[in-house]
């Protein structure tokens, strides 16, 4: 999904570049610190915006502050070793190449105004974050196809979305609140970062609620969620997403090492029932993608390499023989 596990950026890309020969992704190591974590890395994008640290998170500022400075140096790191890796496994441009961002509204939920209070309060800073955020990222891609002559997906990173369509984040002190935003706003707002990549796109949101009728309504091309998280409420959203020809990527492999290791056939049987129980035909399954449940920041090195091969073995079930599953 995009975080991998370590400190070492070269051993990251040629593990990525090896494993996954259908959709690579430019790796995140968030255990390299502050600048390497997902919103630090946002500071690294965002255009005529600045993020910087305090004791309470990351902050909006007037000027380029250090952390920014940091996670400019740890994304040019990323793509020279990611180039690196390309070039020494002899891929070519006929691949296509993943880049992952957070997405403007759980950078907003996050981030905060110079008086402390969560971005997400102003609307007009939410809309700015958007802006940025999505120009940004359309010149991080650009630059990666420049290097590589690839074509490249842009997947949004939204962990924070259902809390704020549910209005359930705290605010940064008992004083303040943080209300609901409703529906056609947080469409909107994400539509304006998703249609400003320039590149095709997916949505990935790991939390419970997924909110499909929202992705599926979005301009989104594909929507990635943990199906283990599924509730419900959901299960007619996410027919819908599929009804409606929304690139499905089921989150099916954990993130860290289970206790007993799992076969992946055993991985694989969540998503055929809950093709089976929307009342789909199972030969639906070979448009779907397969991925870990989230990022594989906290797995043990063997265990994320254990993870990609799980999915790669999935995936080609699904795509040989569906129908017999």
């Amino acid at each position: 999904m995009g975080s991998w596990p370590g400190v070492d950026t070269r051993e990251a890309a040629a593990v990525i570049v090896g494993e996954l020969p259908a959709l690579p992704h430019l790796v995140e190591l968030p255990a390299r610190g502050l600048g390497a974590d997902m919103i630090g890395r946002a500071s690294a994008l965002l255009v005529d915006m600045n993020l910087d640290a305090t004791t309470t998170g990351y902050r909006l500022r007037a000027g380029r502050g250090a952390v920014a400075r940091v996670a400019e140096d740890l994304l040019k790191q990323d793509l020279d070793a990611f180039e690196e890796a390309w070039e020494l496994a002899g891929a070519g441009p006929d691949r296509t190449v993943k880049v992952q961002s957070i997405g403007p509204w759980t950078l907003a939920a996050h981030a905060e105004l110079a008086t402390g209070k969560r971005a997400l309060v102003d609307r007009g800073a939410v809309r700015d974050l958007s802006e940025s955020l999505a120009e940004g990222v359309s010149r991080h891609a650009a630059e990666l196809r420049r290097r590589l002559g690839v074509s490249t997906v842009v997947q949004l990173d939204e962990p924070a979305l259902p809390a704020v369509l549910a209005g359930s984040l705290q605010g940064r002190t008992m004083l303040e609140s943080v209300p609901a935003v409703p529906e056609p706003e947080a469409l909107h707002v994400l539509d304006a970062t998703l249609t400003g990549l320039g590149s095709s796109t997916a949505v990935h949101c790991c939390s419970g609620g997924l909110p499909a009728g929202l992705l599926r309504r979005s301009a989104a091309d594909a929507v990635s969620f943990d199906l283990g998280r599924l509730n419900r409420a959901n299960l007619d959203a996410v027919g819908e997403l599929l009804d409606s020809g929304t690139t499905l990527l089921l989150g099916l492999i954990p993130t860290t090492a289970p206790e007993k290791p799992p076969t992946w056939r055993e991985l694989a049987e969540p998503a055929v029932a809950l093709i089976d129980r929307l009342g789909f035909a199972r030969s639906v399954l070979r448009s779907v993608s397969v991925t870990p449940a989230c990022g594989l920041a906290d797995a043990d090195p063997t265990w994320a390499r254990t993870a990609l091969r799980l999915a790669n073995d999935i995936s080609a079930a699904f795509a040989e023989d569906p129908e017999s599953l």
